[in-house]
């Protein structure tokens, strides 16, 4: 669940400027879609031992392709060019944990959510805090992902915190398991994904879910589009109402998740 703080879109807004525009393409040309993820956001998108990208996003938007009837390509992008590159045509679509904001809506139009999470704190085991909440966390380091929600979320809620600003989660992770930071805070997927890792298990535990507040976490996770692609739009919305109905987004989320993904 990322979004943009406020000097990214102004980056992304000089990257735009500088692209050339891209060529919107008609429904009945969309047999094949190239689709960008970043490739580092485990269990969501991650790049294999092969060098492929995988993960639950991948083979979520394998099935909704299979749905459209169309052939897919994925390509890892680092997270902060991914929108600049969809917007210049190198990609038609973003599947990679991208919240739908109004913010980011001023630049892409995004498919219907296709999935809702909430935003978990993990600690180290002998973390003294009881809880997450503002009054525990102040002077605090809080250790999130840079150009994401959690930025947001963390300097809009944890004002007395020390926010510490990663460019990959697991440079976080990494801190919080060597006692550099006190607490982080990510999607609980990703943040349970790491706490079942080696490195995870020897260190850490989860401290407290978040409440999904819809200032900071906006309407749920969608695919990211150009605006005017309003027919890959249709589309793909189809495909995932299509996807949740028959119960593939419960198969898919079942190989990577214990617990019920919306």
């Amino acid at each position: 669940m990322r979004r943009l703080t406020v000097a990214a879109s102004v980056a992304l807004a000089a990257a735009l400027a500088a692209l050339p525009l891209a060529t919107p393409a008609s429904a009945k040309e969309w047999k094949t879609i190239r689709i960008a993820t970043e490739g580092a956001y485990p269990p969501f998108n991650y790049t294999d031992s092969s060098g492929k990208v995988a993960g639950f996003e991948i083979d979520l938007a394998q099935a909704i392709c299979e749905k459209a009837n169309v052939t897919c390509t994925f390509q890892a992008q680092d997270w902060d060019g991914i929108l600049p590159a969809l917007l210049a045509g190198r990609y038609d679509a973003v599947f990679a944990s991208m919240s739908i904001t109004e913010e980011r809506k001023k630049q892409v139009a995004f498919t219907k959510p296709y999935l809702v999470l909430r935003p978990s704190v993990a600690v180290a085991k002998d973390s003294p805090l009881k809880d997450a909440s503002p009054e525990s966390l102040k002077g605090k380091v809080l250790g999130v992902q840079s150009s994401t929600i959690h930025t947001n979320y963390a300097e809009g809620v944890y004002k007395d915190a020390d926010i510490r600003l990663y460019p990959k989660q697991d440079e976080a992770n990494t801190d919080l398991a060597g006692g550099r930071i006190d607490a982080t805070m990510a999607d609980k997927p990703t943040i349970m994904d790491f706490l079942r890792s080696k490195e995870g298990q020897a260190c850490c535990k989860l401290l407290a879910d978040l409440d999904n507040v819809l200032e900071y976490h906006g309407e749920g996770i969608g695919a990211a589009l150009r605006k005017e692609d309003s027919d890959l739009k249709a589309l793909l919305d189809k495909a995932i109402d299509e996807v949740h109905a028959d119960g593939t987004f419960a198969r898919i989320a079942a190989k990577y998740f214990d617990y019920k993904l919306d």
